[in-house]
């Protein structure tokens, strides 16, 4: 199984749209894929179902090791894709003492995911680089860097890949995907200025080819609980899903999917 974790260093910047709509491009292509919400906040769960906050999910997971996957998995209308909400004991992330044994739990918790055969895990983590979502950065496979196309985003880029590039000390074969920019707006001038700013940057390889768009649908989306694809008129933000989950593959270079 691989794991794919969605990290930023601040938030609002696309990441649960990003790991909510690629989780869905990789299920569609027939990948068993686990989308796993651990945002303590419980933005996967939130924006697919308002029952998430009364289920059992990955902090409680991670807490009790007891908890079998069967607890945790929320099925979705496409087979190939579940879910494992945030949870009850979301408060982890802010009370240390909890966090001792974080990374046992979540090195369980990925071990359960494997051995009921999902191909892909996709973990949609708190903003920052410290508490639980260090835990998991330093026990996945990749990580893929969500950033709004917006000048102050941008500048924070660099500091970021700094911070992950220490991050690989800890887990050596931590494979950082690069840079996917969101929120872009064709229309306004400083949005693709800011796209063109982030390519000048930073190494062709490290920005991802496709960019997500700022688009009412995913709020639509939202509100009705689905992925952006699934709308009546969401072909194109399927495609560029779709083509982000291609490339991504194809950095994966050689990892089984």
């Amino acid at each position: 199984m691989i794991t794919i974790a969605i990290s930023s260093q601040k938030g609002g910047v696309g990441k649960t749209t990003v790991s909510i709509n690629l989780a869905h491009a990789f299920a569609r292509s027939g990948k068993r894929t686990l989308l796993v919400d651990a945002d303590p906040q419980g933005s996967v769960g939130l924006s697919l179902t308002r029952q998430s906050r009364m289920l059992t999910g990955f902090y409680d997971a991670i807490d009790d090791a007891s908890l079998g996957l069967d607890k945790l998995v929320v099925p979705t209308r496409l087979r190939t894709m579940s879910i494992v909400p945030a949870g009850q004991r979301s408060e982890y992330e802010l009370v240390e003492d909890h966090r001792v044994e974080s990374q046992t739990g979540i090195r369980r918790f990925f071990r359960m995911a494997e051995e009921q055969g999902y191909d892909i895990c996709i973990i949609d983590s708190a903003a920052g680089l410290f508490g639980v979502t260090s835990d998991v950065l330093a026990l996945c496979d990749s990580v893929l860097i969500p950033q709004q196309a917006e000048p102050l985003g941008v500048r924070s880029v660099p500091k970021m890949l700094e911070a992950l590039t220490r991050m690989r000390a800890v887990n050596p074969r931590l494979n950082v995907l690069g840079v996917v920019m969101t929120m872009v707006q064709d229309s306004l001038p400083e949005s693709l200025d800011s796209v063109q700013a982030l390519r000048g940057l930073l190494p062709t390889h490290m920005v991802m080819r496709d960019v997500v768009p700022r688009n009412d649908l995913f709020i639509r989306a939202s509100a009705k609980g689905l992925p952006v694809g699934v709308m009546a008129e969401g072909g194109e933000m399927l495609a560029v899903f779709d083509r982000l989950r291609s490339e991504i593959e194809t950095k994966m270079n050689g990892a089984t999917l």
